[in-house]
C-alpha cells in the first residue's frame, strides 16, 4: 500500500486539501499520515529559573489537546464521503515545518505529499517564500499543490508538460498510471520555442512509443511560453497540470512562484511536481 504525507495545519486551505487527499488515497491504494508541526517559543531559562520545564510542557499538552479534537473533525468528513475505510495515522512533530517534513517523507516512506498552497504563518511561506526551492528540489517524491479555492472534482484530464527529454519518458509513464485508475486522458505539452532544439523525430519517437496509451502529444509553437502554458489548461480543460523539476530548481525555472500563483488563482487547478528520475 502506497504512502501519503499530508502536511495540515487545521485551517480552511488545508481542510479543502485533505479532500483531494482522500479522493487521491482511494485512486492510488494509499493510507493517509496527517502531519502537524508546531515551533515552541524560546524562553531565556534564566528569567524562568523555577517554571522553564512547565512552560514548555503546557505548550505542548496544549498543541496535542488540539492536535486531538482536530482528528475526528477529518475523520468525519471521511465518513460523509464514503471514505471511512481510508487508513489515516498521524504524526505532531515539535520544530520546523520544512526541517520535519522532509524527515517524515524519508522515515515513514511516503509515495507522495499532498497539501495546499497557502494558509497561515509559515503554512504560507512554504509555497510563496523563499523556503520553497529548496523544499521542492529535496523531497524527491511527487508533490500535489492544492490552491486554496479549488473544490475537488473527478480527474477526467492531466496536462504532462515536457521538453521531450528521454528522463520525461519515466516521469509520463508515472503519470500515465495515475490516470489509468480514474479513467483519465493525458495531454502533454511542449511550447516550440525560436530557439527550440527538440526535432520533429524526437516527437514522431514519442507517438510511436505511448501509441497503445490514453496520450495525446501537443506541439504549440510560440515564444510566450507561460501565456501558452496557461491557455492550454484553459482551453485542453485540463484538471491538473504536472511538471518536472529538473537540474535548476522548480521555482527558479519555467514555474516560478509568480506563474504558480497565476495557475492557483486564475485556473485554479491542483499542479503536481514531478522529480526527474
Amino acid at each position: 500500500m502506497k504512502k501519503i504525507l499530508f502536511p495540515t495545519d487545521f485551517s480552511e486551505c488545508a481542510t479543502n486539501a485533505f479532500v483531494h487527499a482522500l479522493e487521491f488515497a482511494k485512486v492510488v491504494n494509499a493510507e493517509l499520515i496527517l502531519l502537524h508541526t508546531f515551533e515552541i517559543p524560546v524562553y531565556d531559562s534564566q528569567f524562568f529559573p523555577e517554571n522553564y520545564a512547565a512552560i514548555y510542557s503546557s505548550i505542548e499538552l496544549a498543541k496535542f489537546e488540539m492536535f486531538k479534537d482536530e482528528i475526528p473533525k477529518l475523520r468525519t468528513i471521511a465518513e460523509e464521503r464514503n471514505l471511512g475505510d481510508i487508513v489515516i495515522k498521524h504524526r505532531l512533530m515539535d520544530g520546523d515545518l520544512i526541517y520535519n517534513l522532509k524527515n517524515a517523507v524519508e522515515e515513514d516512506k511516503a509515495d507522495f505529499v499532498i497539501m495546499g498552497t497557502s494558509g497561515i504563518t509559515d503554512w504560507t511561506k512554504f509555497f510563496l517564500g523563499s523556503n520553497t526551492s529548496a523544499v521542492i528540489s529535496e523531497i524527491k517524491v511527487p508533490v500535489l499543490c492544492i490552491p486554496a479555492d479549488t473544490k475537488y472534482k473527478k480527474i477526467k484530464t492531466i496536462g504532462f508538460t515536457t521538453r521531450y527529454r528521454e528522463k520525461d519518458k519515466v516521469e509520463l509513464r508515472k503519470v500515465l498510471d495515475i490516470a489509468k485508475k480514474t479513467n483519465a486522458k493525458v495531454k502533454t505539452l511542449y511550447v516550440k520555442t525560436s530557439s527550440s532544439d527538440v526535432y520533429e523525430g524526437t516527437i514522431k519517437e514519442w507517438e510511436k512509443e505511448f501509441a497503445n496509451e490514453n496520450v495525446e502529444f501537443l506541439v504549440l509553437p510560440s515564444d510566450e511560453v507561460k501565456e501558452t502554458i496557461l491557455d492550454f489548461i484553459l482551453y485542453k480543460d485540463i484538471d491538473i497540470i504536472t511538471t518536472i523539476t529538473h537540474k535548476r530548481s522548480f521555482f527558479e525555472g519555467l514555474f516560478d512562484s509568480s506563474f504558480t500563483k497565476k495557475i492557483t488563482k486564475e485556473v485554479s487547478i491542483p499542479i503536481l511536481v514531478m522529480h526527474e528520475s
